[in-house]
């Protein structure tokens, strides 16, 4: 997903948690110091949930031995609203893929992620043990993580992130904003008067001019999934970021990308993520949340759902 075009608004762009964050701001006069907000709120997503920072409060509870630890305010929103996900995904987005993802090759931050590596292991992928596994009290602050589970939030905190930091903006600085993580989109405060124009492609990092179509929102979020992009290579196998819980290895490339609008950038991405696992079985869930949804299959083909508007109108 690229950044917004056609706004008179100003927008920044930067790296940040092994992906491309953005902010647009509709007073152009706070951009600065909504940039510097969003680098605060990505910090301390990146302090609570990091899997690759081995003092993360995540890392120091998969370290705990399976005993209760307390953690941050922050954290156990983070885990709450990872297995809130599960739940409502039915399991196909699950944060107990940790130990999958580490055994495909994704042991560290994307950006320092090979392209290329020795093939991994010959045992065969083990299913992730299930969000039911997770203890948390959010009111007392108490995590617990059985011993040998390690917890992945990346897909759920990034969109967390989005709606977190675009509610903090607009509150703090008073003006419309949009957040854009990697493809998860918010937005809060007073839209443009046409809303916010996002443009869909299969990378966050593509030139507005590639967008295959443009959609304008004015409040929730958006977010688009994709199996093209986050990609390496391990042996002779091409492998990417979206796990299937079931299988404990990377989910069938069905659909090459989904995107999905919602009343918040962490339930879009929930959909969008599930799309991609369910695959074929994609149609039949969106339908059933009754959200609005594009999908590209694998073969280039779109399909829309729930109101998508089936005439989108080229980027660019």
């Amino acid at each position: 997903m690229s950044t917004p075009q056609g706004l008179a608004p100003a927008s920044t762009t930067f790296r940040a948690i092994g992906t491309t964050a953005s902010v647009l701001t509709a007073g152009p006069k706070v951009l600065g110091a909504a940039a510097v907000l969003l680098r605060l709120q990505l910090e301390q997503l990146d302090e609570a949930c990091s899997r690759f920072r081995p003092g993360s409060e995540l890392s120091l509870a998969h370290r705990s031995g399976g005993k209760p630890v307390v953690v941050s305010g922050l954290l156990a929103e983070l885990v709450q609203a990872s297995l809130d996900v599960a739940r409502l995904t039915e399991g196909a987005v699950d944060p107990t893929v940790g130990n999958a993802v580490i055994g495909l090759g994704y042991d560290r931050d994307f950006d320092a992620l090979p392209a290329r590596g020795p093939r991994v292991g010959d045992s065969p992928p083990v299913p992730a043990p299930g969000w039911e596994c997770v203890e948390l009290d959010v009111a007392n602050r108490l995590l617990r993580i059985p011993e040998g589970v390690r917890l992945d939030l990346g897909s759920s905190a990034k969109a967390f992130a989005a709606d977190r930091a675009a509610r903090a903006i607009a509150a703090d600085l008073g003006t419309g904003v949009l957040v854009n993580l990697g493809g998860d989109v918010a937005v809060a405060g007073p839209p443009p008067p046409d809303g916010w124009c996002v443009g869909i492609s299969m990378s966050a990092r593509d030139h507005p001019e590639h967008s295959q179509v443009t959609v304008c929102i004015r409040s929730g979020g958006l977010a688009s999934s994709g199996t093209t992009v986050r990609a390496w290579r391990r042996g002779e196998r091409r492998l990417h970021h979206i796990v299937d819980p079931r299988t404990g290895d990377v989910a069938d490339e069905y659909w090459q990308l989904a995107t999905v609008a919602a009343g918040s950038c962490l339930v879009a991405n929930a959909a969008s993520t599930a799309a991609i696992v369910k695959g074929s079985g994609a149609s039949q869930m969106l339908c059933e949340m009754a959200l609005p949804a594009r999908l590209v299959r694998s073969d280039g083909e779109v399909f829309v759902f729930n109101g998508w508007p089936s005439a989108t109108r080229k980027a660019g």
